[in-house]
């Protein structure tokens, strides 16, 4: 696969703007049912509505489109260095950081934040707890001895059973790179994302210019796929059977070398 980068890298998997849920398609003539005449009636008053609405404060969750059979939420999860949680308003000043750092922010579309929009930012990601619905975020911070060192995410992008699929985000503090935290981070969101959530794909999408990224993309056993058109950004995606390929792979690799 390569060198291992020093600096692990970053890719995105942010709630912008509308997230895009697949629409089931009319044929010509059919009249809307219903409950979907009520729905796009309360999506049309609450479009309307949004310039009274505060920043940040997203649909009712009525008016966001089919779920999954049951909710998946936070909770802790151990890795051999790392623990995943929650994010916590005392991360701040760590959040600040991180954000901070110009390997963080060049290849995510976040701005330049100062500490009171950092805190801001990190209160909303204290709020992205579920996956539910299309569309939830959910953002898990990465605590290494007993301190914020990043963050991963899942964005549940289809519900479908049959086509289940979310994107992946993680970010780490450079400061603590090149030792693999962010691979082992990552794979234990993957995990989740298969095991308790039944997802039959995870995807990451990331800038070319984002070599660490892709490489670590690469390492985590993730395939380039086909990019909607006029996209500048790579897709990548991986599914379990690809996952336990690339772990078996690696078992075998460590057992000839032992």
């Amino acid at each position: 696969m390569g060198a291992v980068p020093t600096v692990e890298g970053m890719t995105r998997a942010e709630p912008l703007g509308t997230s895009f849920a697949p629409r089931r398609r009319r044929t010509a003539g059919a009249t809307a049912e219903p409950a979907d005449r009520v729905r796009s009636g309360l999506a049309a008053a609450v479009r309307a509505l949004r310039p009274l609405f505060p920043a940040g404060v997203s649909r009712p969750r009525f008016l966001r489109g089919p779920r999954i059979e049951a909710p998946v939420d936070a909770h802790p999860i151990r890795t051999d260095r790392l623990v995943l949680r929650r994010h916590r308003l005392e991360d701040a000043d760590a959040w600040y950081r991180i954000q901070s750092t110009p390997e963080v922010v060049e290849h995510l579309p976040w701005p330049v934040r100062d500490r009171e929009a950092s805190r801001e930012h990190l209160r909303h990601r204290v709020r992205h707890s579920r996956l539910w619905q299309s569309g939830d975020f959910l953002a898990l911070a990465v605590e290494h001895d007993g301190r914020l060192v990043g963050d991963v995410s899942l964005h549940l992008r289809d519900v479908q059973p049959a086509e289940r699929s979310v994107e992946i985000g993680w970010v780490l503090d450079p400061a603590v790179g090149g030792r693999g935290l962010a691979s082992e981070a990552s794979a234990a969101m993957i995990d989740l994302a298969f095991r308790e959530l039944g997802a039959k794909t995870v995807t990451a999408v990331i800038e070319p210019e984002n070599i660490r990224s892709i490489a670590l993309a690469e390492r985590l056993g993730f395939l380039r796929v086909a990019a909607p058109r006029r996209s500048s950004s790579i897709t990548f995606a991986i599914t379990p059977s690809l996952l336990a390929a690339r772990r078996a792979e690696r078992t075998a690799g460590s057992t000839g070398r032992s």
